[in-house]
């Protein structure tokens, strides 16, 4: 299991996002609780949201 895994498995198993308006803003410190980077599913591919020294995100896929 490399560390993408842990992360992910980690943030599923023990943070589930509540119901909120889906027109609030989500502050970004709720979704770094484990580290600098989380995965995410869309449509079938993997996307990488992270955040780097500088306090910028960048979104790969």
């Amino acid at each position: 299991m490399n560390r993408s895994d842990i992360n992910l498995q980690t943030v599923t198993e023990s943070h589930s996002l509540p119901m909120r308006d889906p027109y609030k803003p989500i502050n970004s410190d709720s979704l770094f609780v484990v580290g600098d980077e989380v995965l995410i599913q869309h449509r079938g591919e993997q996307y990488r949201l992270r955040r780097t020294r500088n306090d910028k995100l960048i979104l790969t896929k």
